[in-house]
């Protein structure tokens, strides 16, 4: 009855997982003001919001200059060739703005900030290839001698492009077991091996199974798909490898099967039960955060270990009382004698007890310390794409004083005040001379046209020295917010350096509650299960 009941459970999951993962949500809304202005801005303009630009950038023939009324005509040209190729875009340059910050120090180069609408679900495709495609088909209007390129961070991340979500995920899954297995071979030196890999297949499928139940009640986000296929896995595999090694270790020792079984659920089983509850402890203690999408991990999370914890106290014994001494074939090692290796390495710390004391709180400080200066962010353009087309136009701009900080602009939402329509010499305007003056500010503009002024409100883009995914970005964007936030006209600034410390507030302000939480219920239950405080 009981394998029978994994077996259908396993093969309704395998039926309903591609509907589970696609109920699931692409939700990453957060608290905080930057995710309200991104939103409105969205909704009002169709584009922006936390969607970094992309950023087409035009090298003019020796000898010419972008700021030549001719040239600079040519340039907007070609820029305003991307609003017919692209419906809906934002576009501020140099010929909307005549700001110089937009030409380089040489004169020969000149970019522009194109907002698209933002990318559907998680990792999904952006514009990028139709962005670069306008700008190339716009090239051969240009002349001889002129040279276009397109960077911005999405096309800097990117790498070659997906062929779907859930084949990257079936990939990692597999990935992952051929390496388990590699290990699980080595281990028990028999067909053995499979089983754990077995467990886990089912524990995965099962788990997936009451997601898609949660899916119907509440939003699980999609990250909770990969949590499941990974951490689910290796959950499992490590509590049926533990069952899997004291039976026979219980065998060796002369035990018939089926008291060896009943001995390791006794103590394998046991210790099994409560991993289980202390990791679904700390990934339910995600609730606390006040991140919808981490409150979802929270949920779904909790699901893994609990679930893997099930197959493991049900099928796993059903299997080994059954089938099991069949599969521990050839048995090329047994648990007759314990392990040369490890006997020696327990005697030697034993002997050197203080000196191992001493080793194990080194080797935990070195790997402590990075801790101390963690930064929430996202990888930089120097972490991302050395070659390529978008690495060669961001270095053209970098190379001509322009800062690599274009990639992440700051959106500041403004409003008219009268309902009428906004001026580039209005608030806008104002509020743009006030951000330019902000340590680390490299530029901000307020384009005077249409796609930059919607239903009585501007937006004001500025653009930071240092990139906002980093510490100095980050900086520059704090200082923007404590200057510009409660003016008048200020409804709010967006983009992802706004947004990103609005997460690292909201994630790490209640970080002392969530590890009081863990801590706490992981003490009562490890009291529960070793009978001793002390331990």
């Amino acid at each position: 009855l009981v394998t029978l009941f994994w077996v259908v459970v396993a093969a309704v999951g395998v039926m309903t997982i591609s509907g589970t993962t696609h109920r699931m949500t692409n939700d990453f809304s957060m608290p905080g003001q930057a995710f309200k202005v991104d939103n409105q801005i969205v909704s009002q303009y169709g584009n922006g919001g936390s969607q970094a630009p992309y950023v087409p950038v035009i090298t003019v023939p020796a000898g010419q200059k972008v700021t030549d009324p001719a040239v600079a005509a040519a340039t907007g040209r070609a820029f305003g060739a991307l609003a017919r190729a692209i419906p809906g875009v934002r576009i501020a340059d140099y010929a909307t703005t005549h700001n110089p910050a937009f030409v380089t120090r040489d004169g020969r180069s000149t970019f522009a900030l194109v907002y698209t609408a933002p990318v559907s679900g998680f990792g999904g495709p952006g514009l990028g290839p139709v962005v670069e495609r306008a700008v190339t088909a716009a090239a051969p209007a240009l002349g001889a001698g002129w040279h276009v390129g397109v960077t911005g961070s999405q096309l800097l991340a990117d790498g070659q492009p997906s062929s779907g979500k859930g084949t990257g995920l079936m990939t990692e899954a597999m990935i992952g077991s051929v390496g388990a297995l590699v290990i699980l071979a080595l281990v028990f030196a028999s067909f053995l091996a499979l089983l754990p890999l077995l467990i886990g297949g089912i524990s995965v499928l099962a788990t997936f199974l009451v997601v898609g139940g949660l899916t119907e009640v509440t939003g699980v986000s999609q990250i909770v798909e990969f949590l499941i296929a990974l951490i689910g896995l290796g959950v499992a595999i490590d509590y049926s490898l533990l069952v899997v090694s004291r039976w026979r270790e219980e065998r060796a020792a002369g035990r018939c099967n089926a008291d060896a079984v009943a001995e390791a659920m006794n103590h394998a089983g046991r210790a099994v039960v409560f991993s289980g509850l202390t990791v679904a402890i700390g990934l339910l203690s995600m609730i606390v955060l006040p991140v919808p999408m981490l409150r979802s991990v929270g949920y779904g999370g909790v699901l893994v270990p609990l679930v893997s914890v099930v197959v493991s106290v049900t099928l796993l014994p059903v299997i080994l009382a059954t089938v099991g001494p069949r599969l521990d074939w050839p048995r090329l090692r047994t648990e007759r004698r314990a392990s040369r290796v490890f006997s020696a390495w327990a005697r030697g710390v034993y002997r050197h007890r203080w000196l191992a004391a001493l080793a194990g709180l080194g080797i935990l400080a070195a790997l402590m310390l990075p801790a101390l200066s963690l930064h929430l962010g996202e990888p930089g353009s120097s972490s991302q794409a050395t070659r390529g087309p978008a690495h060669d136009a961001l270095v053209t701009l970098t190379h001509g004083g322009i800062p690599s900080g274009v990639l992440t602009p700051a959106e500041v939402l403004t409003s008219s005040g009268s309902g009428g329509p906004a001026s580039a010499s209005g608030p806008a305007g104002t509020v743009a001379a006030s951000a330019a003056r902000v340590p680390g500010v490299y530029a901000a503009v307020a384009p005077a046209t249409p796609d930059y002024q919607r239903d009585g409100t501007a937006i004001v883009t500025v653009i930071p020295v240092a990139e906002s995914s980093g510490p100095d970005g980050q900086a520059t964007i704090a200082g923007l917010e404590q200057s510009l936030l409660g003016r008048p006209h200020v409804i709010g600034i967006g983009g992802d350096g706004a947004a990103l410390i609005d997460f690292d507030h909201a994630v790490y302000g209640d970080f002392p509650l969530m590890l009081a939480i863990i801590s706490v219920a992981t003490f009562l239950l490890l009291t529960r299960a070793f009978r001793s405080v002390l331990l």
